[in-house]
């Protein structure tokens, strides 16, 4: 199998809602925070792994097509669309997919660093939750956590990258992320979606320098 090519796609994330995509606590000096989100260990700065993409884009499209494995795991046929693109245990055949971690965008690295320096804020921010009593419908006691967040509107740089082995159909591998990327806008990113968090969109995408809109085709 020879690689033949490489199609890239570029642009921008933004947070429509707060985005959480938890990190390790112990690494982190925050106080008060339950569940701190991830940040690069040397700027302290919040991005997005691009194994957070992949997976969350993977999982979507593997209920889109119905293949779902029933042990919680990724689907692992070695034969699907989901297993070519995206790789399988199974085979030795390539990955196509690949997804690049995504830092903030210098826009959005300044204005953080302008409000930590006039809020205090860490880059992120804080949502203080509670358990409900379905029986009272008061907040629980002793239920109250805090959950850090990058707040909605900030913008990362997003990076894709789809290669091309010869014998491939390279319209259907961009289809196909299209696809993905389009179902990840109508689902969430991180965790607590059901609650409102990681809602996002893709904006100013280029395919190979050439505008690329998820709503053509």
């Amino acid at each position: 199998m020879k690689l033949t090519g490489y199609k890239e796609i570029v642009g921008t994330i933004r947070c429509q809602t707060g985005l959480r995509i938890g990190g390790s606590k112990d690494n982190l000096d925050i106080g008060g925070v339950d569940s701190p989100i991830i940040r690069h260990p040397i700027t302290d700065l919040p991005y997005i792994p691009g194994s957070s993409i992949k997976g969350k884009i993977r999982t979507l499209l593997e209920l889109s097509t119905g293949n779902i494995s029933q042990d919680g795991k990724a689907h692992n046929c070695g034969n699907c669309e989901v297993c070519v693109f995206f790789g399988s245990l199974r085979t030795s055949t390539p990955t196509r997919f690949l997804f690049r971690d995504a830092p903030l965008t210098q826009e959005w690295e300044t204005k953080l660093r302008e409000a930590q320096e006039g809020k205090g804020l860490n880059f992120s921010e804080l949502k203080n939750e509670n358990w409900i009593d379905r029986r009272t419908g008061r907040a629980g006691q002793g239920g109250l956590r805090t959950f850090e967040r990058v707040p909605a509107d900030t913008e990362f740089q997003f990076n894709a990258v789809i290669r091309v082995f010869d014998g491939d159909n390279e319209q259907h591998g961009i289809n196909f992320m299209k696809k993905g990327l389009k179902l990840l806008t109508r689902d969430y990113l991180g965790s607590s979606g059901s609650r409102g968090y990681g809602q996002i969109e893709f904006k100013d995408l280029y395919l190979d320098g050439k505008k690329f809109s998820l709503n053509e085709g």
